[in-house]
């Protein structure tokens, strides 16, 4: 039930995205506002789901299977999006975006986020698969397994190596780079995942736990935000 339901996911958002091509051709903002906000949609809504199977026989094999699975299935239908607020900054710090497209686009990453964890609750609360049985009584589910100062070094670590392969592989044939940048996501979060979840995403974190933002907004802002986007301009700086 789970799979057929991502495979929903990834066919509607698709459908939509090629809709917004089609139908908004001429309202350039809004069809770059809609495109990021279903592409990050995806994301998140798949990735939440995909949380709840982590715990699924034989671990880890199972979750690192889904993760390069779905990583490779993301880098092929989304073309064009960032899906992260990361990415965003580094095109505006490099001059390929002006500020207030930026602005739109990471608005759009951050409004997909809060209509994502939405519908996946709604999903679950319908109780379709037995991963979504508990789901919903959990609050902060907390993925910040170490101190925080650690679980801040991680994520702007692997913001840094995330960041930089992102830059070195853009001239290889688009049908392998979608590989090694699976490849890389699935060993990050074999890595890190049991720490920190490995999320390196702003929008992705606020996704799947808001409660714990809520709870202590201090704590995973450093962790989950500026982290991720401090990686970002220290990688940047040196290049």
């Amino acid at each position: 039930s789970s799979l057929l339901l991502l495979a929903a996911i990834v066919a509607a958002v698709a459908l939509g995205r090629r809709w917004t091509r089609r139908g908004l051709r001429s309202h350039r903002q809004l069809c770059a506002f809609l495109l990021e906000m279903l592409g990050t949609f995806q994301v998140c809504a798949c990735t939440s789901e995909l949380c709840l199977l982590a715990s699924a026989e034989p671990r880890p094999h199972t979750a690192l299977t889904l993760t390069y699975g779905f990583s490779v299935l993301h880098g092929w239908t989304l073309s064009g999006c960032t899906c992260n607020p990361c990415g965003s900054l580094q095109l505006l710090w490099a001059g390929a975006m002006p500020l207030g497209a930026g602005a739109l686009r990471i608005g759009a990453q951050f409004v997909a986020a809060v209509l994502a964890r939405a519908f996946m609750r709604f999903i679950w609360s319908l109780g379709m698969a037995e991963p979504h049985l508990g789901a919903l009584s959990q609050g902060c589910s907390s993925p910040m397994q170490t101190t925080e100062t650690q679980a801040f070094c991680i994520e702007l670590l692997f913001s840094v190596v995330f960041q930089l392969t992102i830059l070195r592989v853009e001239s290889v044939n688009p049908k392998y780079k979608v590989h090694l940048i699976a490849l890389l996501i699935t060993m990050l979060v074999y890595a890190g995942g049991n720490l920190t979840g490995a999320v390196f995403n702003p929008a992705l974190a606020f996704s799947l736990h808001p409660n714990c933002f809520y709870d202590n907004f201090l704590s995973y802002s450093l962790v989950y935000w500026i982290a991720p986007s401090l990686g970002k301009f220290l990688m940047l700086s040196q290049l």
